[in-house]
């Protein structure tokens, strides 16, 4: 008796923690991995002198205003389909800026 509750217990659990994964990944977990990847991007273009400095300083202005976002949509614990919403259209701008910088005709 005391078998089969502790296996009804353990596949309790393993069905909760399945649920959860299936639900994907946290918004913020996905919104860090993006910054992390535009930093990166940035840092790139520095490197290869495809951005100027005054360029990637601008570029990372930016970035810190998305976290900004991010760590105020967080505060509370709840990140609303709004405020996700607004995030991720900051996050493509600042992409299409990152690319925009590096692909024009400015160079160190």
């Amino acid at each position: 008796m005391m078998i089969k509750s502790m296996a009804f217990s353990i596949l309790g659990l393993v069905g909760v923690s399945t649920v959860a994964e299936a639900a994907g990944p946290r918004p913020i977990a996905r919104f860090e991995r993006r910054n992390v990847n535009q930093e990166r991007r940035i840092q790139q273009g520095v490197a290869s002198g495809s951005l100027t400095k005054r360029e990637a300083v601008r570029l990372e202005r930016e970035q810190a205003q998305v976290r900004r976002m991010e760590r105020r949509a967080t505060a509370d614990g709840v990140v609303t389909p709004f405020e996700k919403r607004r995030i991720q259209q900051a996050q493509n701008r600042a992409s299409r800026h990152i690319f925009r910088a590096k692909h024009n005709s400015r160079t160190k």
